[in-house]
This record gives C-alpha cells, structure tokens and sequence, in this order.
C-alpha cells in the first residue's frame, strides 16, 4: 500500500492538485508502523507545500482526498502565480530553491522547487540549470520539468545532456509544456491506445494517459522519442500496442501478447519494432518502481 501511495502523491504533485497531496500527506503521517525515513520526508514534503501554496483553494480530508475546485481557472491560475512567485525574492529564497532544486533527495520537492524557478527574476539562473543539467546525474523526470522551467524562462539556443543512457541535443525552446505541445504522431499514439483499451474496460483510457504522459517525461529527446515522430500508421500501432501491452501489465498485472498484436495489426516485418517499443516502456516501469528518488546513473 506504502508504493500505491507514493504512485498516487507524485501524480498529485504533477497535476498541480497541491490540496490533494496536503490531504494525503496528512494522513499518512497518521499511519503507523512506517520507516521513520518515510515520515520525515512527509512532513518536509507537507511543510513545503503549506509555505508555498498556503491558500490553494483545495480542502483534503485526509480519507478521500476530497477538493473544492476555485470558481474560475483563471483565478486559479492567478493565485497559483502569486504564490510561486513572491514579491520579495532576496538572495537568500533564490539560494534556497536553487538549493533545494538540485540536492533535495525527493523529486517531488525538486519539482516544486523548478516551479518556483520558473519565476525567478535572476539573469544568471538560466545558465545555472543548464550547467547543472549538463554535468550532473540528475533523475529524467527532473531533466523533464527543469527543460519545460528554462522554456518557461525563454531559454533559448541547444543543450546537450544524458538521457536514459543516451547523450541527446534538445532544443530549449521546443520542450512540450503540455500534451497538446507533442507532435501529433505522440498524440496519435494515445488516441490509438484509448480506442482499443475502451472496448475492454472504460477506465483503461485514463489510466493509458497518465502512463502516456509519465513515459514520455521520461523519454523525451531519446531515440525512443524520435521513433514515435515518424509520419506514418505502422509506428502509430507498434507503440499503441506497446503501450496497451504495458498499461495492461501495470494495471492487471499480466496481458496476452499475442492477443495485443493481433488486434493492433503487428505483422512480422513490425515484430522487431513493435518489442523495441515495448523494451523502451518497459525501462520506464522499472526505473519507476526502483524509486524515484534516485538519480539516474
């Protein structure tokens, strides 16, 4: 149960649903029988959030994790702004999300401190993160969301930095800030994957995006990546299937491959492709479920 909630907190943190993970966190810190490690890391982690979105216009009851949603997004928004980006922004608070930014051992906590980044108003920062990105084992998540902080910044210009084992050359100013920020061949994917998946079971599409949208965090920029862009139907269905064979084993914990391929057309001339797209995915799962605190190596 401790790794369900832990799944659960990060996707909360990265949907930005900072009331939920307040809610959660509160409760797991009422649990007991848990490493002592696990508690102090959630009650850095609430008293991060408590500083930073003080007012977030969420109630969590620590139970369901309920919410109160604001009236308008745009207010949302508005308060949200405010909150990351403080009028008083001293030496000191820059030091301190920087710091926190890139030796925070919880990714979560890293990712919270990007978001703050993306705000500050320092004409050195933009070098710093690219220099830390480039010299330092840092976690692809983090990679992920400090490239969408410096596009956020304006960065501009190319950067070179490891990848899942791969050295690869982004350009600053095209990382996805959304999932409508993908190429359409990436979207194409999931939409694939959806269609199918629905047939058997109405709540594999959710389930199908949100292990969509967290491997691509992941394999952004990687010769993975790249193969997904190609412009024609047979890529589409050897990653779908790739996918829907994943989700399935994530989900249900097993899945009949040759049921996959048959329905999504794999032909022998796709084999190959089709289980490089699976191996990719599967890297993604298993460097998930080691811990996301570690850094890649």
């Amino acid at each position: 149960m401790l790794d369900h909630y832990q799944v659960q907190l990060t996707r909360m943190l990265e949907a930005e649903q900072y009331g939920e993970a307040k809610g959660l966190l509160r409760f797991l810190l009422q649990c007991q029988g848990e490493d002592a490690r696990h508690y102090e890391e959630w009650d850095s982690l609430l008293t991060w959030l408590d500083m930073a979105f003080p007012e977030d216009g969420h109630s969590g009851d620590g139970t369901g994790f309920l919410v109160a949603a604001p009236d308008k997004e745009e207010d949302e928004a508005a308060i949200r702004e405010q909150l990351l980006n403080p009028p008083d922004q001293d030496e000191a608070y820059v030091n301190q999300v920087i710091y926190i930014m890139q030796n925070h051992p919880m990714i979560d906590q890293q990712i919270l401190a990007l978001e703050r980044a993306a705000y500050i108003q320092s004409s050195d920062l933009n070098e710093s993160i690219r220099n830390w990105l480039a010299t330092q084992q840092v976690h692809p998540v983090v990679q992920f969301k400090a490239l969408q902080c410096l596009r956020k910044r304006g960065a501009e210009g190319s950067l070179v930095l490891e990848r899942l084992g791969e050295t690869v050359e982004l350009e600053l100013d095209a990382t996805p800030l959304s999932m409508d920020d993908f190429p359409s061949p990436v979207n194409r994917i999931l939409e694939r994957t959806e269609q199918v998946a629905e047939v058997d079971d109405p709540t594999l599409p959710h389930f199908a995006r949100e292990l969509w949208k967290e491997s691509l965090q992941f394999l952004y920029g990687t010769a993975a990546y790249h193969w997904m862009l190609r412009e024609d139907e047979d890529t589409v269905d050897y990653f779908a299937a790739a996918l829907h064979l994943t989700l399935l084993l994530t989900v249900y914990g097993s899945a009949n491959d040759d049921d996959i391929r048959d329905t999504y057309g794999i032909t022998e001339g796709l084999r190959f492709r089709y289980e490089q797209a699976c191996k990719a995915l599967r890297q993604v799962a298993v460097l998930q479920q080691s811990g996301d605190d570690e850094p890649e190596s």
